[in-house]
């Protein structure tokens, strides 16, 4: 019992610091797309125009969408099969940790008196802005979505190199999942 509450400060911080690290990803996509047929891409201005993210974030988010795409062997194109569109949400998050753990003590226990109490409750409460970038791909023909990936985590970087280096495990994580079946 002692070792457990040695390590469970340790295993907490852990925890902490995994799920704010962590981006989540998932995808969706229509199921009769032969993705095969799609060779080339541009992106989608008027689409991307309407996403609520500063235009430097904007660029960097392009410009990995583009790097991914191209290592991928898809062809940036005045004449595409298809076409990029991005947007952004930001939800802001609460997270309640309550610890009630210790040796104990003689304390109050407000009705029940004074007398020997066991824990004690060490209720910490973060926030943070939890960021989630949408990628759509649309067939550029009949301006059909034909897969979205969504990707949720945290955003706030004040260090640059650290923020580019986030925004680009966001679209890599998320284009991994495309072309669909394709690993």
């Amino acid at each position: 019992m002692n070792k457990l509450l040695k390590f469970t400060p340790i295993l907490l911080l852990l925890v902490i610091l995994s799920s704010c690290s962590s981006v989540r990803v998932a995808a969706d996509y229509d199921r009769e797309t032969n993705f095969d047929n799609y060779k080339t891409f541009a992106f989608f201005k008027p689409g991307i125009d309407k996403a609520e993210i500063n235009d430097i974030d904007k660029r960097r988010i392009l410009r990995a969408i583009e790097a991914e795409l191209m290592a991928k062997g898809y062809t940036k194109s005045e004449n595409p099969d298809m076409l990029v569109s991005i947007f952004t949400k930001s939800n802001q998050r609460v997270d309640v940790y309550n610890n009630a753990w210790g040796y104990g003590a003689w304390g109050w226990g407000g009705y029940g008196g004074w007398g020997w109490r066991t824990g004690w409750n060490n209720n910490q409460v973060s926030t943070s802005t939890e960021g989630v970038l949408y990628i759509d791909l649309i067939n550029a023909d009949k301006k059909e979505l034909i897969w979205q990936g969504s990707g949720t985590g945290n955003l706030e970087m004040r260090n640059i190199e650290k923020k580019e280096a986030r925004i680009k495990e966001f679209v890599s994580k998320m284009l991994m999942q495309f072309p669909p079946g394709v690993k």
